[in-house]
């Protein structure tokens, strides 16, 4: 799959190790870093999704979507992302991501709106339940990051190019190729959500590490095992 994820906030808690495996196939292994796990939200816009070889068509190509994920390792110290679950704008997309990739998509009403650098999120689900879970969320894109501040943990937390997923009962993995993450501070000026825990997470406590970029080009390959 070809796209760009654009206007993208990363919103990551730190978790009890524990809490965040029990969620995760016995295959794979929380990665922690600083001693916690790390659940993130991440809302964006995805723009010009499409297979090779066909071009991207404006409506069904271009909508919200919004990834609950957390840090993992498999047994051959592989790292990479599993999502909790993956809501989109376009039932297609989430069918088509269902189907292609194995992965727990959600068909949800969804936008996205950016104004004077804030951008406003918003996401309820319909199909499958919980019917009616959300994430709005209200943020402020403030300036990049110098190169001292692209720390561990910004590195930890977006520098992803692995997906994990389980394919017919067996772990598969999926590289992700995108150029590095133009990353921005951000505020959080307000959040409402539970898409955490319909996940069966706790609710985070906490203030969250906050990023924003407006976007790279991507690129996800065919599993492998």
């Amino acid at each position: 799959m070809y796209h760009r994820w654009s206007r993208i906030t990363f919103i990551h808690w730190r978790y009890r190790p524990e809490q965040v495996q029990a969620l995760l196939p016995a295959q794979l292994t929380v990665e922690t870093f600083d001693g916690a796990a790390w659940v993130g939200l991440t809302p964006f816009l995805m723009r010009g999704a499409r297979v090779p070889g066909v071009p991207a068509l404006p409506w069904l190509s271009t909508f919200p979507e919004t990834n609950l994920r957390t840090y993992v390792r498999d047994a051959r110290g592989r790292t990479g992302i599993w999502f909790l679950s993956l809501d989109a704008g376009r039932l297609a997309a989430a069918l088509g991501g269902h189907g292609g990739y194995w992965l727990p998509y959600f068909w949800s009403d969804m936008s996205v709106a950016t104004k004077d650098g804030h951008t406003r999120y918003r996401c309820r689900r319909r199909l499958p339940g919980p019917v009616g879970a959300r994430c709005d969320a209200d943020v402020e894109m403030g300036v990049p990051l110098v190169e001292r501040e692209r720390d561990e943990l910004a590195h930890f937390l977006t520098a992803r190019f692995r997906l994990f997923s389980l394919v017919a009962g067996r772990l598969a993995a999926a590289q992700v190729e995108h150029p590095p993450w133009p990353l921005h501070h951000a505020h959080l000026e307000g959040l409402d959500q539970n898409l955490i825990q319909a996940a069966r997470l706790a609710a985070p406590e906490g203030q969250p590490v906050v990023h924003a970029s407006p976007g790279v080009p991507v690129r996800v390959g065919m599993w492998n095992w």
